[in-house]
């Protein structure tokens, strides 16, 4: 059955203009200029959607435009600097707006998202549905790279094997981990995640394996672990090679043997878990060096994803921008666009800090575009220095002939300035984890006051 639009506008091209091209996605449409023929019209036919143009027809009152809102969704469109418009449509009960120009296959999508809505609330069905299909933000886009990376995560998804999460700093990894766990069997159980860098060393086993009463003091009671806690789901381990060296030896047990035991426990406990682990650090390289236990990066070699970054699948930006703008904009039924111009520079910026950057510059731009229903290039708060530019070279300088330690800490210091405070950076421009910078930093203090 052909969905019927009910198009509302005193502009005589606009009717024609947005009748023709609704109707070549299929729809049937009734377009009138005023609110008396929008209201005759309602009287003997009963429409899926009404579509109403800005400026709105002098007898659309609000009394009128609240008794069509009960009973039927409706889309404004507005000017571009219609905020005022669009704010008073949702006030009174539109379903949504977009702000004019509008695309074709925008529009003709909007329309068809709101009509399948509606169904979806008269089923009782529209929070299951938006539940069950809303992707994690990576996930957004049909780039061969992102392509590629679902066909694997689908793949993976339907075993119960060990899986390892390449990828930059940014890119995603904990979302990767979040799908996996969606389509696997265990998707009825827990998906536990835990940031390895954040776990001190001294309660990391007490934390993974859980611990007995009197195991240490302290323990005044048993605690299950977070082995435990992803009983029957998935336990994410995030930045996996920050793990302890004698943590990691016991992780090793896990995978082989699906055993465990509490801290001050001799009673092994069955591991009924899937374990899926992340890094964005090499962890052949550390295997080599002995900072990581080889057989161990043997058994999380079982299945690995490489994820892209983000300059290397540049057609996605444009879909993970619209995303990110709608879902900004759900809170507050406002949903801002990109301008074509802002559009081009997002996907020409090369996105050191990947999806996460892309997500953090969007929310800001949806901020500084105040009250405006575009986001321009000036609301882009994007690095002046290009992302792929290497960095200055470094000159220290010194009135003494300095200690190791004072070179270090001078070197951590200028890196900490350059990059504005934030360790993550610090780390990656070491070449170590945060768990190995955030030690360091405390060794050199703890220098530093013993000289003083």
């Amino acid at each position: 059955m052909t969905d019927h639009i009910l198009l509302v506008s005193v502009d005589k091209e606009a009717r024609r203009d947005l009748s023709e091209t609704l109707s070549r996605f299929g729809y049937q449409v009734s377009a009138v200029a005023d609110g008396d023929g929008a209201q005759g019209l309602l009287s003997s036919d009963a429409p899926d959607l009404i579509l109403l143009d800005d400026p709105w027809p002098g007898d659309l009152d609000a009394d009128r435009m609240e008794a069509w809102a009960q009973d039927l969704p409706i889309l404004v469109l507005c000017g571009e600097d219609g905020m005022e418009v669009a704010l008073q449509a949702l006030r009174l009960g539109a379903s949504e707006f977009l702000a004019k120009p509008v695309d074709p296959q925008e529009l003709a999508g909007a329309v068809r998202r709101i009509i399948d809505n509606v169904l979806l609330y008269r089923r009782g069905e529209f929070y299951t549905s938006v539940l069950r299909h809303e992707a994690p933000s990576l996930l957004v886009g049909e780039s061969a790279p992102l392509l590629r990376l679902l066909a694997d995560l689908k793949a993976v998804a339907a075993t119960e094997a060990t899986v390892l999460i390449l990828g930059e700093s940014g890119v995603g990894k904990e979302k990767v981990a979040q799908e996996i766990h969606r389509l696997s069997p265990r998707a009825e159980g827990p998906l536990v995640a835990v940031d390895c860098c954040s776990l001190p060393e001294t309660l990391f086993e007490s934390e993974l394996f859980g611990h007995e009463r009197g195991a240490f003091t302290g323990a005044a009671q048993r605690k299950p672990g977070l082995i435990e806690q992803a009983k029957d789901g998935t336990l994410f381990l995030d930045e996996i090679g920050e793990i302890p060296a004698p943590i990691q030896a016991k992780l090793l047990r896990v995978l082989e043997t699906k055993r465990f035991r509490r801290l001050g426990s001799a009673t092994d406990l069955k591991a009924e878990v899937r374990i899926v682990a992340a890094t964005n650090r090499d962890l052949d390289g550390m295997a080599q060096r002995g900072e990581f236990r080889q057989d161990l990066l043997y058994r999380l070699n079982s299945f690995v994803v490489d994820v892209p970054p983000l300059r290397e699948r540049r057609e996605d930006i444009p879909p993970l921008v619209r995303y990110f703008l709608a879902h900004h904009g759900q809170s507050k039924r406002i949903v801002k666009r990109a301008s074509a111009s802002a559009m081009q520079q997002l996907v020409a910026y090369d996105w050191p800090g990947n999806v996460r950057e892309l997500r953090n510059i969007v929310e800001r731009a949806i901020i500084l575009s105040g009250n405006k229903l575009k986001v321009d290039p000036e609301h882009l708060t994007l690095s002046r220095t290009p992302a792929s530019a290497p960095d200055d070279g470094v000159t220290l300088r010194f009135d003494h002939e300095p200690t190791l330690a004072e070179i270090e800490r001078s070197y951590l210091k200028l890196l900490l300035e350059r990059h504005e405070g934030h360790r993550s950076a610090v780390a990656r421009a070491l070449g170590i984890g945060e768990r190995t910078l955030y030690r360091l930093l405390a060794d050199l203090k703890a220098s530093s006051e013993a000289t003083e």
